[in-house]
């Protein structure tokens, strides 16, 4: 479980340390800074997956990425009596993404490229520095892989350094590129289980939506991130899963309703009995409101649940009167993963956090800079490059 959370230069996030439980609820005004938390999570996923270059192009490049304010605010800044201005820079600059926990603990330093006139990639960022540790802290003493520019050193079982890689790109993690399983398996065991998270913040409910229309159906213990697997997914849950789980849940937030899959040549498809009605109706009849809470439900109660699992406005089409289910089905999935939920949703941050393992992060924005109301940050040391 990550225990701790800590971004620095990523859009208004100048410099976030956050704790983390086993349920946490990311809520505060629009424009505080929620998206862009989700978002330094899922850059954090796909450093595992080899893909944390193109992401950051994909929302503009480093510079776009980048916090746009001072490096630091002077006394006089925070209390009005001068204007925010650019001060003089001291560090070179970076984005910087880390989290600590009960096993391991990671940390990445992204900056500017060298200059380079004969290369037409000179504007992708370049990773300057990483370290893997055990824990929740760095430390002298915990730290067995670190990267410093393009040489990679992993500690042995005796506690000694070799070097492993000399001329790591400037564009690859030693996440991907140093995991062993012989001299590096704490590399290769975080990389998996990072590769593992999940994240649900598209799960379509339109028209159009794959979940409203029959697929292909084979074991999908893992719903996909859209929702197109819909009915293999909850088909799989009946039958190795939490069968009882999702009826409860189901009928939790539709009383006397049940959910259930037809196959046609391999086609699944969805269908929901309700009370009242003479016939069940199909996927392609629900109402937006109604198959988005049951995405959810095929999404939580996963027969192969993750490490970590995030749930970006899960309240998007929900009456207010499934929010309280919903809830209690976040609540139970909270037990088999650790759950992130990003909500505006008074309601549903509200029932969330009477959960006794709920933690409640309330994000709010001054000067531009997004603060974390929460008490004292956790202590955190970044990689030196």
């Amino acid at each position: 479980m990550l225990t701790r959370l800590a971004i620095s230069g990523y859009r208004s996030l100048r410099d976030v340390r956050i704790v983390l439980g086993p349920l946490n609820v990311v809520t505060g005004a629009n424009g505080s800074g929620k998206s862009s938390l989700y978002r330094a999570l899922k850059l954090l996923a796909d450093i595992a997956q080899g893909r944390i270059i193109q992401s950051l192009a994909a929302e503009g490049g480093l510079q776009s990425t980048l916090w746009a304010g001072p490096e630091s605010f002077s006394r006089a800044m925070k209390t009005g009596r001068q204007s925010v201005q650019g001060t003089v820079r001291k560090s070179p600059v970076s984005l910087k993404l880390g989290f600590g926990g009960t096993d391991y603990g990671y940390a990445i330093d992204l900056g500017l490229p060298l200059p380079d006139s004969t290369s037409k990639f000179s504007s992708d960022p370049a990773i300057k520095s990483e370290n893997l540790w055990t824990g929740e802290m760095m430390g002298r003493s915990n730290v067995f892989a670190t990267r410093s520019g393009p040489g990679v050193r992993i500690r042995d079982d005796s506690g000694a350094w070799r070097l492993a890689y000399e001329h790591l790109s400037t564009f690859d993690s030693m996440m991907t590129h140093c995991s062993d399983p012989h001299d590096a398996v704490e590399l290769l065991r975080l990389r998996e289980q990072m590769r593992d998270w999940r994240f649900y913040d598209h799960l379509r409910t339109d028209r159009d939506a794959p979940a409203r229309k029959p697929q292909v159906g084979t074991y999908t213990p893992v719903l996909a991130g859209d929702g197109a697997d819909f009915g293999a997914a909850v088909q799989t849950i009946r039958e190795i899963g939490a069968s009882d789980e999702m009826d409860e849940a189901v009928a939790d937030a539709f009383p006397g309703a049940r959910i259930e899959v037809t196959s046609q040549g391999g086609m699944f498809e969805l269908e929901m009995t309700q009370h009242g009605l003479l016939r069940p109706l199909k996927a392609s009849e629900l109402s937006d409101g109604t198959l988005r809470y049951l995405l959810l439900v095929a999404a939580l109660l996963s027969p192969r649940p993750p490490a970590l699992m995030v749930l970006n406005e899960p309240e998007t089409s929900l009456h207010p009167d499934l929010l309280a289910p919903l809830a209690r089905l976040i609540a139970q999935a909270a037990k088999r993963s650790q759950i992130v939920v990003v909500s505006h949703a008074a309601a549903l941050v509200s029932a969330l956090d009477a959960e006794p393992d709920s933690r409640q992060i309330f994000l709010e924005k001054r000067l531009g800079e997004t603060v974390v109301l929460d008490g004292v940050p956790p202590s955190w040391t970044w990689p030196t490059r």
